[in-house]
This record gives structure tokens, sequence and C-alpha cells, in this order.
């Protein structure tokens, strides 16, 4: 019988250096780079990071702006079999040491605007160190320059490949309900998922994506995998500008791109939006919050394509809306993706019928094996079924209808218990959003002599707007119990950088 091992992404990746060499595997400011390249230096970040003293199983913090030398050093530690631990470049000080700490780093990469403001952790950190400076003239301090690095190690990889089952990588949670916790996915886990995915987002070798977030983000290893394990192109830009994306669009005819609904809007609202070449874009994925219908109509009226809602946790549990499945059903995130299940539950763990509300509950070969260092966050996250069988719970409120189409109805822990009436903030906002001086909105529940909670509606305005008026008309399209009691005004909500809403910060400003 032939022995046919399962190849990781770095294999994967390998092989596309030999086969696919002279084919563009990254676009960037700073030029192309050639499968074959990308391979060399993957390899050489992997032997240098062995040079080291980098175990498998060693973690290393990965503290980058989006840049190639990001890409490179990414997919070096994975060859090492290291396990990259990517960090949000834009969480404080105090909380980037925190994560790095937890996780344990033997080692950091950071790119040279980073490297500053990690400097002194290094010392209460212990750690080795590398420096990814991407401009850099040469060493400061206790860095390396990235590329030094890089030019004095062997470009050919002659270590052992990662195992199925070890860790590949951890990413930090956002932190929108609380503390944020270390998410880990295996090689094993982190391929199935980016398979999956990559047919679930219609991913192929010709594919040409472009990646705007930071890649810290879960939802730029999507962009990232679903890409490199086709063999397609990565079109990547340093940060999100919606002329410099739309100019891309065009520039490089992309096929593909994943986004969060703010940068959508940014980009419908851009001048350039109406008379920019859009036609080359195949498939469009927007996660990490919810789509105001308004902005899907939008999407589906300028792109052929339309655009793909996918809900989904980094823990591992996904439902995507395919575009053919989405007229009459708007309000949707779809069905599970394939290889995934799920499951509506009551407060009680009973499988709720189809149109009742209920926490959303899933399983499948992509959920994470738990937290890191946190047995108790990962009993938290876990529900078992009448079978024995371990399901992770989202904290998510959803229905499903007869044909098995997903809606979410909120965050359980945004839920508003008034006069003992559940109320689901979701409901409200869609609403307010209607509303043609209602440019985002936030709807959280404040303490309430007689009723323990009631909701406050927090606004930010497009045009003129009275607060009294906003709140009568909105109340007026609302349930009796729904009603708000008042309306603030803000001049911006706080987002983490995936765009998700803090809710957990206004509660904070507004609790009295």
């Amino acid at each position: 019988m032939f022995d046919a091992p399962q190849p990781m992404i770095p294999e994967i990746l390998a092989l596309h250096g030999k086969w696919r060499r002279t084919k563009a595997a990254i676009v960037s400011a700073s030029g192309e780079t050639s499968w074959g390249a990308f391979a060399s230096a993957v390899n050489r970040v992997a032997n240098g990071l062995r040079a080291l003293g980098i175990k498998p199983g060693d973690r290393v913090g990965i503290v980058m702006s989006n840049a190639v030398e990001t890409v490179e050093a990414t997919f070096g530690v994975l060859r090492a079999g290291a396990v990259a631990v990517p960090l949000n470049v834009s969480v404080s000080d105090a909380a980037a040491e925190a994560m790095l700490a937890d996780a344990g780093v033997a080692a950091v990469i950071a790119t040279e605007d980073q490297a500053a403001r990690l400097e002194p952790m290094l010392p209460r950190l212990g750690s080795l160190v590398t420096r990814g400076a991407i401009r850099a003239g040469g060493p400061a301090g206790p860095w390396q320059d990235f590329a030094a690095f890089k030019a004095q190690a062997e470009d050919v990889w002659t270590g052992a490949p990662p195992e199925a089952s070890a860790p590949c990588n951890i990413i930090y949670s956002s932190g929108t309900t609380g503390m944020p916790k270390g998410i880990v996915h295996t090689h094993e886990r982190r391929l199935a998922w980016a398979y999956d995915m990559a047919i679930a987002l219609r991913y192929h070798g010709g594919g040409r994506t472009l990646a705007t977030l930071g890649l810290y983000s879960n939802i730029s290893w999507a962009a990232m995998l679903c890409t490199f394990v086709a063999g397609g192109t990565l079109v990547l830009h340093k940060s999100f500008d919606a002329a410099a994306a739309l100019r891309a669009i065009e520039t490089y005819r992309v096929t593909h791109t994943a986004m969060v609904p703010l940068q959508y809007q940014r980009l419908v609202e851009h001048a350039n939006f109406p008379r920019a070449d859009k036609s080359s874009m195949q498939a469009m994925m927007s996660c990490g919050s919810p789509l105001p219908m308004a902005l899907k109509e939008k999407l589906f009226a300028s792109f052929g394509c339309g655009v793909i809602e996918l809900y989904g946790l980094t823990e591992g549990l996904i439902t995507t809306l395919d575009p053919e499945d989405a007229p009459g059903r708007m309000a949707s995130v779809g069905r599970p993706m394939q290889g995934t299940d799920i499951r509506i539950i009551d407060e009680d763990g009973r499988e709720a019928a189809a149109g009742e509300a209920g926490e959303i509950v899933g399983r499948g070969r992509i959920t994470m094996p738990g937290y890191w260092n946190r047995p108790d966050a990962t009993r938290e996250a876990t529900w078992t079924d009448e079978h024995g069988r371990a399901w992770l719970r989202t904290g998510d409120i959803g229905r499903l209808d007869g044909e098995g189409f997903l809606t979410i109805v909120d965050r359980k822990k945004d839920m508003i218990l008034s006069g003992g009436q559940n109320i689901y903030p979701a409901d409200i906002e869609a609403v307010l959003l209607s509303h043609e001086a209602v440019s985002e909105c936030a709807v959280i529940g404040v303490p309430h002599e007689t009723w323990g909670e009631t909701p406050l509606a927090i606004v930010v305005p497009r045009g003129r707007c009275e607060a009294d008026a906003l709140k009568e008309w909105v109340n007026a399209r609302i349930g009796k119990q729904q009603r708000v009691s008042a309306v603030a005004f803000r001049d911006a909500l706080p987002r983490n950088a995936n765009g998700k809403i803090l809710k957990r910060e206004l509660r904070r400003d507004y609790a009295g």
C-alpha cells in the first residue's frame, strides 16, 4: 500500500513553491513575491528559528503590521513546528504583554513600528527575540534585522513535518464580552477549516484575494489560508482604505475578499464606488458583526456575485448564506458549513423547535480542542448532548426556520431582562437603522428601579435629529415591552479591530 500521509499547511505551501514557482503568491506595496520566493523565505525563517533554539511546540509571538514579512514569519513559525501567536496590534501595551505572557512565548517577531512598544516587555517575558523590520537598516537594541535573519539561514527545510494533532496557532479572542482567551487550533483542524471554508467561499487556484484587515485576525486567516491552500494570490494592503481597495480591485482584477460590514459601508459610500470596475469579483465574504439589511441589499445590487454573509466563531462554528439562497432570506446567516452541525437549545438544554429562539451550539471537525491554559473556560463553553458528545456553546441566541436557515437574534450576554421579559437589542437596532438620520446604533440594558433593566438606544446620527423625536419614532414601531427609555447621541461607537461594537464599554459608560 502506498504511504500517503496527509500533508499539513506548511507542506502544501512548499509544494506550491515547487510546482507554481513563478506564479505570484503575494502582491503588496513592496512588489510581487512568487511562490518560489515565498516558499524559500518560509524555509529560511523556519531554519533561523531552529538555530535560535525554537523547538516544535514552542510559542512564537507575532506582533506585526501587514507586510510580506508578516506572512513569511507566520508560515515560517508553522514550518518550524512552533505555534504562531498573532496579536492584535491595536490592543494596549498591558494587554499585549498579558497575552504574550499567557502564551509563554519563546520568541517574538515584530515589525519596526511595533518593536519600540514591545522592548520594555522583553526582560519581563524572558524571551528570545527576532525583529521583522520592514525598512530596517540594521539591528537595533536587542533586536535582529529580519532580512539579515533570513539571509543567514538555509532556504531548504530538512526538519520533520508538524504533527497533525499538534497546536498550530493560538488566536486571542476579541474580548467583546470579557477578558480575551487564547483559542487553540491544531494543524489538522486548521487544514480542515481552510479546506471547508475554501469550498464554502468558492476559492480556486486562479483567485486573487484582497486582504485589508490585520493578519492577526481570524477573518484575515480565512482569506489567507483559503487563498494559499488553493494556490492563489494574496493582494495584501497594510490597512483598509476605501479608495485603495477600489483601485486594487480594478488593477489586480481581484476575485475574492473578506471584510467586516464597516469596511463594506465605507466602500459603498466612497465617491469612486459607482464608477469603479468591480466586474472581476467572484465571491465576497462579510463577517465579524451583523450585516445591516440596507447594506446587504446594496452589495447585491452593486456586485454580480452578491455577498456571502458568514456567521461564525474563531472557536470553530460557521454558517454561510449563499447568494443563491439569499432572496427572501436576507435576514438569515444561512446554514451550517459542510461538516458542521448546529442546534438551538433552550435554557434547560433541550433542543428547541423550529422558529423558537435559543442558544446556538455546534460541533464539527473544525472546532477548537479548547482554550489555552483555561480548562475552566473550555468547560463553560461545552454543552454535552444525549449521546455524550461535546458541542461548542456560542453564547449567541438564534432561531432555525423549517428549512434549516439560521437567524441571529442576539448575544446571550447582551439580552436585556426587563420586567421578566427577554428583550433582544438586535430587534430594536434593526428598526433604528432604517431611520434616515441614524448612521450607527447600539441598544443596551441600563438599570431601572421598577423593571430591573430598560433599553437605552445609543445613536451615531447621520444628520440633524432630535433625541425625543427619534425615541417616539422607534417606540411606535416596536413592541410595548421593547420600548427604549431614552436615546443618547455619540460621535462614534467603541469597536474592536474587526468592527464589532464593544457593548461592555457602553454599559460601563452609561451605567448611571
